[in-house]
């Protein structure tokens, strides 16, 4: 087979993967949320009028995009939905995406991933804005407020599913240290762990409470009426498990004039729903300050994973702070979308200052002891001195007791060294040939005798 007909198959594959990376999920949703407003609709012998309209509010609304009918905004919107649909998001790039996919390929994944949305939330603007004409009371959202939700919310989905295939070549291709990936991992570690003993604080609070959640579901009589208030539970659980997560490290929740913290509570009206029962009266017992328990909880999840990789001190504490930073925008951003304005009810959500600092500091301050306790700091390894050059050594031990040599430019030549000799010699062979007077004692050179040639002529 030639090399054109291998190449067709894999591009027909490469866009029927971005096709399905681009409108996947958000189609998916979109088949339920009509599938479920029709339903409705048919129940309550309702008209038609208007259908689409709802359909895309409640689109817009999965992501986080309040919605407002006759001058009243549903700005509180469950955390469920935007969840599943970051899932979606995260598992169809993860999918179209491999460990060795080149970077061209990934940039059209993210570019699929955030494009496909934006058409359809643009659409749904289209369709919500032509329905507020046959229905006054639903009023058009802000686009640069649906524009931006849907963004963020599918950019989300699209960094946990790319980062997930290629995250360590990318880390590693850049100039970021190597242990910025276990940050991160120890920051989702700490972040689950917040937010599933909180869960279980919030079942354990419901079953305690069961006897006001049987007098929430008592405002309907019907059994669609209940299983309507049991399906509107469970997609408000995260928003009631994140206010839970706030109130165990030290921050609070509020619920309009309501507020829930681990050290006291202020009453006031809240909505008829049965997860809500799960919040605590006043008077507050002590008990509820046991919830500090699951912030250092989740501090030793954070310092357990740091502590996976020893490093020097310096670094080590470098991963710690990245990890608790990490964890606390986490949760500020879950806090963020679980918030909003309830009606009459006024504003819901937590205290994002508090939120933000209680998280860090049990991050940081728990998680610091546990690294520490768990060895996950190590010393710098110091670097050896140069060992001192050794001085040579003789051939022969019995040479160190010889004289030493003269250098190269010490010694003379032998020739001159004979020379010099020769002249010695002679020297002495002169001095024993001279005269001696009568003392035995030479005389001076100026007094010797002196020899016939050296006489004047005429002596």
């Amino acid at each position: 087979m030639s090399e054109g007909a291998d190449s067709r198959p894999v591009g027909a594959r490469q866009a029927r993967d971005l096709v399905r990376v681009a409108f996947g999920p958000a189609v998916v949703a979109l088949v339920i949320i009509a599938a479920v407003t029709l339903l409705q609709l048919l129940i309550a012998n309702s008209d038609m009028t208007g259908a689409l309209g709802a359909i895309a509010s409640i689109w817009l609304g999965v992501h986080q995009v309040p919605i407002s009918i006759g001058g009243r905004e549903l700005g509180v919107m469950p955390l469920l939905p935007v969840l599943l649909m970051i899932w979606a998001t995260a598992r169809s790039t993860a999918r179209a995406t491999s460990p060795y996919s080149s970077w061209l390929v990934v940039r059209w994944v993210v570019a699929s991933a955030l494009g496909g949305p934006l058409l359809i939330a643009a659409i749904a603007l289209a369709v919500i804005h032509d329905a507020s004409s046959v229905i006054t009371e639903l009023q058009t959202p802000s686009a640069l407020r649906a524009f931006g939700s849907v963004l963020v919310v599918h950019a989300v989905g699209a960094a946990i599913g790319v980062g997930s295939r290629v995250g360590r070549r990318a880390l590693a291709a850049s100039s970021l240290p190597f242990w910025v990936g276990d940050a991160l991992r120890a920051a989702s570690a700490g972040v689950l762990a917040l937010l599933g003993l909180s869960g279980l604080v919030t079942a354990a609070s419901l079953v305690v409470h069961w006897a006001t959640m049987q007098d929430l579901y008592g405002i309907t009589e019907s059994i669609f009426g209940q299983f309507s208030l049991t399906v509107l539970s469970m997609l408000y659980a995260p928003n009631v498990i994140v206010g839970t997560a706030a109130m165990a490290v030290g921050s609070s929740a509020h619920l309009g004039f309501a507020t829930f913290s681990s050290f006291t509570v202020f009453g006031g009206d809240i909505p008829s729903l049965p997860i809500l029962a799960a919040a605590p009266r006043p008077p507050l017992g002590p008990v509820w300050v046991a919830l500090l328990i699951i912030g250092a909880s989740s501090g030793v999840a954070v310092g357990q994973q740091c502590a996976r990789r020893p490093l020097p001190p310096i670094p080590a504490l470098a991963k710690l702070l990245v990890a608790a930073v990490a964890g606390a925008l986490a949760m500020s951003l879950l806090a963020y979308g679980g918030s909003g304005r309830l009606g009459n009810f006024g504003d819901v959500g937590v205290d994002q200052g508090a939120l933000l600092i209680g998280v860090f500091f049990w991050f940081s301050v728990v998680g610091g002891i546990t690294v520490v306790m768990s060895g996950g700091v190590r010393a710098r390894p110091r670097r050896p001195k140069p060992a001192p050059a050794a001085a040579q050594e003789p051939a022969d031990f019995a040479g160190v007791f010889d004289e030493p040599m003269g250098g190269p430019d010490d010694e003379l030549p032998t020739d001159d060294l004979d020379d010099d000799r020769l002249a010695g010699r002679d020297a002495l062979l002169s001095d024993d040939d001279a005269p001696v007077g009568d003392d035995g004692v030479a005389p001076p050179p100026d007094e010797a005798e002196q020899t016939a040639t050296d006489r004047e002529p005429g002596e």
